[in-house]
């Protein structure tokens, strides 16, 4: 056993002994939450250490143990943590007061900002959230079509809107073959949400244009991921883009592009790097420079669902908190930052750390392999092809080597998502992502040798 290998060993088990405040907070939790959490997605057994505070690239729990965060609060945090200009800006913007029952001028120049990014952008509405933005592109999709279904990714994650749940789950025994069955997410979801979701396996465009032809009478729309995170962080093809957006042209249904995660590709988006023409994009997590937010961009003449003057709005959409003034400052503190320069040094960060961690893995001789894009990745447990939802679902010894490897990483310094992705942040360096790439590679030798023992 290598020094290297000994010091993060000793370093795990420095950790293990060091959890006391969380610990205790736990149990606090416990008795005025159900299962102790008000976010689902933060879990992990036995519970997450709870953040104390954080700066830059790094976040420090209750128990004093610094964390190399890359999760970045669910890839929303793309400057890290107490980002000056995001600080200062919401100090000067909350001074002045934090909401009003009217419209304020950040809001115009955020909205201006985010539409002189693309010209898909010919209108944009804030919202609270991404799964709230979804929601909202849909209903403007069905008062633009006068058609009641949507069409979803199987496998893809949209937010927790009843229709954009279904299939996000699904497992072997209850997917379907002819054609990706809908199944219910959320217990007690009603069939009349399954009726009205048409499920569409990612990156088979025959299939997919297949099943919008044969429901074109009913769909509003279809949401679409071009890089879904729960289907494998692997980029749709450019056949089956140049296919999906041909094919909702011809039969008068809206592309609606999901770009709440993957806005942080390029300056512009991710539509632009596949050649996308969409009728709206969902936007969220980064343009609010850490705060809630959520928005929808798109074609005037479908934006147009939402104007409120008198006689128009088909689609109402308000919102207590939406388009707040500080949420609006820190979203552009955040934007004006990430210029283009800012997302070439990022996505080669992470187009080094992907490169390391396939190395890592390599040498560390369990099959295992990373996919991703810009400043994403995810490590897989297997080695097999991944295309599409299916392709990439691991089986019941796979998702174990994932559950022993994350508390590996966590207690080595580094914090991931229960299934090992993450996001990089402006103020990581090399050192950073080399340092996760080893302990990765440490990490998998572990568990292989647990595995064995």
């Amino acid at each position: 056993m290598n020094s290297k290998f000994d010091a993060t060993l000793d370093k795990v088990q420095a950790r293990r002994n060091s959890t006391a405040r969380s610990d205790a907070l736990f149990e606090r939790a416990l008795k005025v939450m159900p299962g102790g959490s008000t976010r689902a997605t933060i879990f992990f057994a036995p519970h997450p250490p709870y953040a104390d505070h954080g700066t830059g690239a790094r976040v420090v729990d209750v128990d004093g143990n610094a964390l190399l965060d890359f999760t970045n609060n669910f890839f929303s945090a793309i400057h890290g943590h107490a980002n000056p200009a995001i600080l200062r800006a919401i100090a000067e913007t909350a001074a002045r007061g934090v909401s009003f029952g009217l419209p304020t001028e950040t809001e115009v120049l955020l909205a201006e900002h985010i539409c002189a990014r693309s010209p898909a952008f010919e209108a944009i509405r804030f919202a609270n959230s991404g799964s709230e933005a979804v929601l909202t592109a849909i209903k403007a999709a069905r008062a633009a079509t006068g058609r009641p279904a949507i069409a979803k990714i199987e496998g893809a994650y949209h937010g927790s809107y009843d229709h954009v749940e279904v299939s996000l789950d699904s497992r072997p025994g209850t997917w379907g073959e002819a054609a990706p069955a809908g199944t219910k997410y959320a217990r007690g979801t009603p069939d009349a949400v399954l009726a009205d979701t048409v499920v569409v396996p990612f990156n088979d465009a025959t299939a997919c244009v297949r099943l919008l032809e044969a429901n074109a009478d009913r769909l509003a729309g279809v949401l679409f991921d071009p890089l879904p995170s729960r289907v494998g962080l692997i980029p749709a093809t450019p056949e089956f883009t140049a296919a999906l957006r041909e094919t909702t042209r011809r039969l008068g249904i809206l592309l609606i592009v999901d770009e709440i995660v993957c806005f942080r590709l390029s300056h512009g988006g991710a539509h632009p790097l596949w050649a996308l023409d969409p009728d709206l994009v969902t936007l969220g997590k980064i343009i609010g420079g850490g705060l809630p937010i959520g928005a929808v961009a798109g074609k005037r003449a479908v934006m147009d669902m939402f104007d409120v003057r008198p006689g128009k709005a088909p689609v109402p959409h308000g919102g207590t908190f939406t388009a707040n003034p500080v949420t609006m400052a820190a979203g552009l503190a955040s934007l004006e930052q990430l210029d283009r320069a800012a997302y070439d040094r990022l996505n080669a960060l992470g187009e080094r750390l992907r490169g390391r961690i396939a190395a890592a893995i390599a040498a560390s001789g369990v099959p295992a392999q990373v996919t991703g894009m810009g400043s994403l990745f995810r490590v897989h447990p297997h080695a097999r092809p991944i295309a599409d939802y299916r392709s990439c679902y691991p089986s019941d010894a796979e998702k174990a080597l994932l559950a022993r490897l994350h508390p590996w990483l966590l207690e080595a310094g580094f914090l991931v998502t229960p299934n090992i992705s993450g996001a990089l942040s402006t103020p990581m360096t090399e050192a950073d992502v080399d340092a996760l790439a080893e302990a990765l590679g440490e990490g998998l030798r572990w568990v292989a040798r647990r595995a064995a023992a």
